[in-house]
C-alpha cells in the first residue's frame, strides 16, 4: 500500500529517459508543476524537440548512461525498450524518487491520472493494478467537477485568507469555512455577494 502525498517540484532536477509518446505525456505534467526537465533519448517527438529549441528543457541527444541521472530529484523511465528501463532502474538511488512506466514494481512512486481545476486537483490511482480503470475513474469526476469549480476554489482561497486575517473567534471562524464550501453557496450566482451577507450575520451573532 503506497502512501499519497503531493510532491512540489518547483525547479528540481527531472529526468526523463525517452523521447516517445509516453515521455511526451510524462513531460506535460511536469512543466505543469514548474519542474526542471532533462530528456535523455537519441530521439524525440516533435512536441519535445520544439520545447528544447525553445529553452523550455534541455534535451541530451544520446543513449541513456549512469551520469545522467546525477543530481536527479525525480527520475522518469519513459523508453520502449525494458532493457534501458530496467538499466535506468539500476543506475537509480535509494534516495532518488523513480518512476518505471512498465515495471511498477521497480518503481517507488506512481504517477496517478489526475482532473485539475484551478488549485483544486484530484488525483486517482490503481498503484499500477489498471491504470485504464483510474483514467475511467477520472473522467467521471470530471463530469463531476466542471470547469468553474477552478474560479470556485480561488474564490474559496481569497476568503480563507480574508477570515484568517479578521476573525479570531475559533468557533465563528469555523463556522465561516465551513459555511462557504456548502453546496448552496457555491451554487449562488454571487459568491462575493453572499459571502459578505454570511460574514455579517456570523460576526453579528
Amino acid at each position: 500500500m503506497s502512501y499519497p502525498i503531493m510532491v512540489d517540484i518547483t525547479n528540481k532536477q527531472v529526468v526523463v529517459v525517452g523521447g516517445g509518446k509516453v515521455a511526451e505525456r510524462k513531460i506535460r505534467g511536469l512543466q505543469e508543476a514548474n519542474a526542471n526537465v532533462i530528456v535523455v533519448a537519441p530521439e524525440v517527438t516533435e512536441y519535445i524537440q520544439q520545447l528544447a529549441n525553445g529553452g523550455e528543457l534541455v534535451w541530451r541527444k544520446k543513449y541513456f548512461s549512469p551520469g545522467d541521472l546525477e543530481d536527479a530529484f525525480l527520475i522518469i523511465a519513459a523508453t520502449n525498450n525494458r532493457e534501458i528501463n530496467e538499466a535506468v532502474a539500476q543506475a537509480a538511488q535509494p534516495y532518488q524518487l523513480i518512476n518505471v512506466v512498465d515495471a511498477p514494481t521497480q518503481s517507488n512512486f506512481y504517477v496517478p491520472s489526475i482532473v485539475r481545476r484551478g488549485k483544486l486537483t484530484i488525483a486517482v490511482s490503481t498503484e499500477g493494478a489498471s491504470p485504464t480503470l483510474a483514467k475511467k475513474i477520472c473522467q467521471e469526476i470530471a463530469e463531476m467537477y466542471d470547469e468553474d469549480y477552478g474560479n470556485y476554489i480561488d474564490f474559496l482561497y481569497e476568503c480563507r485568507q480574508y477570515i484568517l486575517r479578521n476573525v479570531s473567534d475559533s468557533d465563528k471562524k469555523q463556522q465561516l469555512l465551513q459555511a462557504i464550501t456548502g453546496e448552496e453557496f457555491r451554487k449562488s450566482t454571487n459568491w462575493e455577494k453572499e459571502f459578505r451577507k454570511l460574514f455579517e450575520r456570523v460576526m453579528g451573532e
